[in-house]
């Protein structure tokens, strides 16, 4: 569905001089920012549960990071220019004024390494790597599991590490309203979030409503138009995932051997990975990058599609585009792709909520299931790999998906490889630049 948001100067904090925290609210997930973090966490009911096995040190030692990481400066090989879709010339920054705001149009066709986010605007908050020891006893492996858990945020996924640095630089430049699409919702809510806005509910398909967004903001000269995955720019606001997973790492004195995420658009993804590319680049370290997609609607592992992939649980994950760095890296071979059916990431999501105490949305049950493959592959070779796991969200609004599975309802979706062909035979060529 596409949606329209304006953008307020109350209660909205970018486009005032107040500072906010898109990686949490401090009020709300103070447990994450104590000197000393409590042996429990007050529940709502009254309850109290273990805290979690997190990093073993002090966060506010461990600090957080100031700047955002462009993988492209440290790539030897630069991924290709987009192209103008009527010319197939390579895009010019005029083309993309009518949608973009100018800073976020530098950062999609920078090739510089670091870019220092507004700090005076926008108040990043730690948000913290847990072991999950509880999922590691259940799977009796040596392995030792990881999850970045991106929940903890006011939308309650990692989608606002983009969404209010992106409403910010639209403020900035005078915009009022900003459009944009959403699939399960979370982009939409983030986006919504950065602008003191709700959001309209209504069905169809992701691709068309990108197409309706693209063409509002064309449109109308106070309009522009903000995507919550794919984009370079986007990409790099994500990057603060990884750049915190890293110090949190080398403060317990560990170092991932397998990183592991989803991908639809691959926002997440990226945002764990490519600052750990980048180690990887430099010599620092050798870990396996793994990129998990839908079995229903491959991207990475099937190529490019041109259908409208069939209904499935995991809606974010519901996108037969790709970002076109993390393509370009896959390319490059720094990284790997599998897809996984949905029932084997529901089965997956169960054992990790009934140890961990977390329920995941659906698009990182495709990490988790990765991940149990991994561990059990472990526990066969003997080896105590430690596995790296993007958790991008919270499932709390997404359980008619678990009770479907509960109640044996869910099916798996493939695609044979005629249909695929027969799509593939509709791409048009485009002579590579």
């Amino acid at each position: 569905m596409a949606i329209q948001a304006t953008i307020i100067a109350d209660p909205v904090p970018i486009s005032s001089s107040s500072r906010i925290s898109i990686r949490g609210g401090e009020q709300c997930f103070g447990s994450f920012v104590l000197k000393t973090r409590p042996r429990h966490l007050r529940l709502s009911n009254g309850g109290r549960v273990r805290a979690r096995a997190s990093l073993n040190a002090d966060l506010k030692a461990v600090g957080i990071p100031h700047q955002w990481y462009n993988l492209v400066a440290d790539l030897s090989v630069k991924p290709p220019p987009p192209l103008h879709p009527k010319t197939f010339e390579p895009v010019k920054p005029e083309d993309l004024s009518p949608l973009f705001p100018d800073e976020l149009i530098k950062q999609e066709a920078s090739t510089d390494k670091v870019h220092r986010y507004p700090r005076r605007k926008v108040s990043y908050m730690i948000v913290v790597a847990f072991r999950a020891k509880r999922l590691e006893k259940l799977l009796n492996t040596p392995a030792r599991i990881y999850y970045k858990y991106e929940g903890v945020s006011p939308a309650g996924s990692h989608k606002p590490n983009t969404a209010v640095p992106q409403a910010f630089y639209n403020a900035q430049q005078g915009i009022k309203n900003v459009v944009t699409e959403t699939g399960a919702g979370q982009w939409g809510c983030s986006l919504a979030f950065a602008c003191g806005r709700w959001i309209p509910s209504s069905p169809g398909s992701l691709g068309i409503a990108i197409s309706e967004a693209v063409e509002v903001a064309a449109a109308n000269a106070d309009t522009k138009y903000c995507l919550g995955s794919v984009l370079n720019h986007v990409l790099l606001h994500q990057t603060v995932i990884g750049e915190e997973c890293i110090k949190q790492m080398e403060a317990i004195g560990e170092t991932p051997d397998v990183i592991i995420g989803c991908t639809g658009g691959g926002s997440n993804f990226a945002g764990l990975s490519f600052p750990f590319i980048r180690e990887k680049l430099n010599g620092k370290i050798n870990p396996v990058i793994k990129a998990v997609e839908p079995a229903a609607c491959p991207s990475l592992t099937k190529g490019d599609m041109t259908f409208i992939p069939d209904p499935i649980h995991s809606g974010g994950l519901r996108y037969h585009g790709m970002a076109p760095l993390i393509s370009h890296v896959y390319e490059l071979g720094f990284m790997e792709a599998m897809a996984i059916p949905q029932i084997e990431c529901f089965q997956g999501a169960i054992q990790f909520a009934r140890s961990e105490g977390l329920i995941p949305a659906p698009e990182p049950t495709h990490a988790i299931a990765a991940t149990i493959r991994e561990a059990l592959h472990c526990k066969e070779t003997g080896e105590a790999k430690v596995i790296l796991m993007a958790m991008c969200g919270h499932g709390h609004f997404d359980l008619k998906s678990y009770e479907k599975f509960l109640q044996g309802e869910m099916v798996d979706l493939s695609f044979d490889e005629e249909r695929i062909r027969a799509s593939l035979a509709k791409v048009p060529q485009v002579a590579r630049i």
